[in-house]
């Protein structure tokens, strides 16, 4: 067997081009393994090479098409580990294909002996192959003039439980939830077409309470109707229906696999409905510190692939979210150009040539009581989703949205005013409290509820001494 950085897949004189793919790899190789040797053979698998070297490389361009790994530095602070750059020339990807470049590049190197943990931490994908993907579907500002809706986050909720009730009763939580000032109210991921309700009676009973607070509100309002089935035709059929019933936007799950997700985000374009993708799944390989793929290469691909909404954590809720590193999830997915920050996690600069912003969702754990922890962490273009914290309020489900709205809009209105919603968020909530029996009770409720447990994602950044 010849060592892979003898085939050319270690080069520390190479110098990416503006055109090539770059992948930031945390190897951590086995015992003997070099770090060099290691960051080659994942350049190589995820490339052009085998165990050896075959004779068919003399039929073609061989340098060309072989990724080179051009720089190995060690991790600060975690042995054993080390983060390898590699670069690939534009030619190896499909246009506009996901699948090709996932195949590509984490297609089968994760299960290569000589490494005993991998994980791809960040990607730079060139403009020249941004240009090739669709993008969102809508993107941020078109979804805003969509909806009407302008200098706040929108509002949305889960309805729960998410399994067992029946339509009418899920379509009474999804009247209530808008009517008392959300925005939206959702399917969660594993509500499809099940026994105890199918998916046709239940797109009905929803659009019928969507249709009940409009009329209501005046507002327009949606319902995130989760059209994941077993195959794309079922997924269309059920879509469709959804357009056809008037809804502004449907749902699918991160499992359905990328050529799905790309598919239904060309339907969402061309049909006028924004495109909700619930992340499903992602943390099997996205948590774990040493092996996987980070959620900001996932947001990227998700960018890519078109659709207009992606759940990307909270700060302060349930879920995993170092602060940090979901600062640069958002800003992945909302910014245009994205400077390399290794404070966020960021290992590349990212331009993404005028692509429209996917919408960030925060969910999972949050409530009234820390609009202010919201509002700092994750800015304005954000929709925040309170299941229990809108369905769990003893006044009930409208009151839990209006709760959620009166928190939300006193927020807005101290944040134009140049408060610091950080510090003075617990006085204004009691503040605004004053006039709202249901934020006080909201208060009175979850005030005190805080998940606060050690992340395990966290970027890799070690302060440096400064002499002065």
């Amino acid at each position: 067997m010849i060592p892979y950085a003898e085939m050319g897949y270690w080069r520390p004189d190479y110098r990416p081009k503006d055109g090539d793919v770059l992948a930031a790899f945390r190897i951590t190789p086995q015992p003997g393994v070099p770090p060099e040797e290691a960051g080659a053979a994942v350049a190589g698998e995820s490339s052009t090479a085998t165990w050896t070297v075959v004779w068919t490389d003399r039929l073609t361009s061989h340098e060309n098409y072989q990724a080179k790994c051009y720089r190995v530095e060690a991790v600060p602070g975690r042995e054993g580990q080390f983060i390898a750059s590699i670069a690939y020339d534009l030619d190896l990807f499909e246009e506009g294909s996901i699948a090709n470049l996932t195949s590509s590049i984490i297609g089968n190197v994760f299960g290569f002996k000589a490494l005993r943990a991998l994980r791809l931490e960040d990607m730079r994908i060139p403009p020249h192959y941004v240009k090739t993907f669709q993008g969102p579907a809508h993107g941020i500002v078109m979804e805003r003039e969509y909806l009407g809706k302008f200098g706040r986050p929108l509002l949305g909720a889960t309805v729960k439980p998410k399994l067992g009730l029946s339509a009418r009763n899920y379509g009474r939580v999804v009247y209530e939830a808008l009517r008392g000032g959300l925005d939206f109210t959702k399917d969660d991921e594993n509500i499809n077409s099940q026994p105890f309700m199918r998916w046709r009676d239940r797109f009905l009973y929803c659009m019928e309470g969507v249709n009940r607070a409009v009329a209501a509100t005046g507002e327009v309002k949606g319902h995130y109707l989760n059209v994941t089935a077993a195959t794309m035709e079922d997924m269309y059929e059920r879509a469709e229906f959804a357009r056809d019933l008037g809804s502004v936007i449907v749902m699918i799950d991160l499992t359905v696999g990328y050529t799905a997700i790309q598919s239904m985000a060309r339907w969402a374009r061309a049909n006028g409905m924004l495109l909700h993708l619930h992340r499903a799944g992602h943390s099997t390989y996205t948590r774990q510190k040493t092996h996987g793929v980070s959620f900001r290469v996932i947001a990227k691909w998700m960018r890519l692939a078109g659709v207009d909404h992606i759940h990307a954590g909270t700060v302060v809720g349930k879920l995993e979210g170092d602060p940090h590193s979901v600062a640069g999830f958002y800003d992945t997915l909302r910014l245009d150009r994205i400077a390399a920050d290794p404070v966020k996690g960021l290992y590349f600069d990212q331009d993404w040539a005028s692509m429209p912003g996917t919408m960030p969702v925060a969910s999972g754990g949050i409530h009234a009581g820390q609009m202010h922890q919201l509002l700092h962490h994750l800015g304005e273009d954000v929709v925040l989703q309170f299941g229990g914290g809108t369905i769990g309020h003893p006044m009930g489900i409208a009151a839990g949205a209006a709760a959620n709205r009166v928190a939300l809009e006193a927020m807005i209105k101290a944040r134009n005013e140049g408060r610091d919603l950080l510090a003075e968020g617990p006085d204004i909530l009691r503040a605004a409290a004053r006039h709202s029996r249901e934020l006080e009770v909201a208060l009175s409720t979850w005030g005190d509820v805080t998940f606060s447990y050690e992340s395990t994602d966290t970027p890799d950044v070690v302060e440096t001494p400064v002499s002065l």
